[in-house]
């Protein structure tokens, strides 16, 4: 039997989670369905407040260009998958979780784009290979600024790498890069807080030179590092 269900439909099913986001958008980037977490993450009341619009008009500036992006290649026929991205939300408190997009096809070719953000939730402790995981969640903490090979991780797991990778994904959502990269990261917003300079910052964190760290500071958070020591000092004001 052929069952299909509609873009609403969806929209009913995804408003009953509040860790996913789910949206869709037409060619012009305004969305057309949007779950009720993304209205309320936005600090709006009502799902009208965000139908026709797009992310330049409800996000900050930073943040709405860098989606824009994202839907830019969606639209092209690119597939994002599991993008780690760090959401600034309405009180400026991050949080992290893993987006996908995908181009919406209808007969006429690409129509628009459609895709959730889902939080990241708490370790599986109950995974029978949590307490081996755990050495190497221990191992990254401790020498994030340090260039990590994933032979080492996976000896420490006494796994092979192949095997790392599946049960990391398991217990964590995350592959081992994600979560040194999500470490660095943290670390990062963390110094932006404070006086050292940019550069210092990225080398301190584990990246090789500045512009490294400025691409992929961008690329997780949204913005620069300088737009995001930006907005924190914003928010003291």
């Amino acid at each position: 039997m052929d069952v299909k269900i509609s873009a609403g439909e969806l929209q009913t099913l995804f408003d009953a989670l509040p860790d996913v986001v789910f949206f869709v958008k037409d060619r012009a980037g305004r969305y057309t369905h949007a779950n009720l977490t993304l209205v309320r993450r936005l600090g709006l009341k009502r799902r009208e407040d965000v139908l026709g619009r797009n992310v330049t008009e409800l996000f900050p500036s930073t943040l709405g260009t860098s989606y824009a992006s994202q839907d830019r290649r969606a639209l092209a026929g690119e597939s994002i998958e599991n993008q780690l991205e760090v959401h600034i939300l309405t009180n400026r408190v991050p949080g992290w979780c893993l987006t996908r997009k995908y181009p919406l096809r209808s007969h006429a070719g690409i129509c628009g784009v459609v895709g959730i953000s889902r939080d990241l939730n708490k370790p599986d402790g109950r995974h029978p290979t949590y307490p081996r995981l755990i050495r190497v969640m221990d191992y990254l903490q401790d020498h994030y600024a340090e260039r990590v090979r994933v032979h080492t991780l996976a000896s420490l797991a006494e796994v092979s790498v192949a095997q790392l990778e599946r049960h990391f994904r398991r217990v964590f959502q995350l592959t081992p890069q994600q979560a040194l990269t999500k470490l660095r990261i943290e670390a990062a917003m963390r110094l932006l807080q404070g006086c050292d300079s940019v550069a210092d910052i990225g080398l301190a964190c584990g990246f090789t030179d500045q512009s490294a760290f400025a691409r992929q500071f961008k690329a997780t958070v949204g913005m620069t590092p300088r737009e995001y020591r930006g907005l924190y000092v914003a928010a003291k004001f």
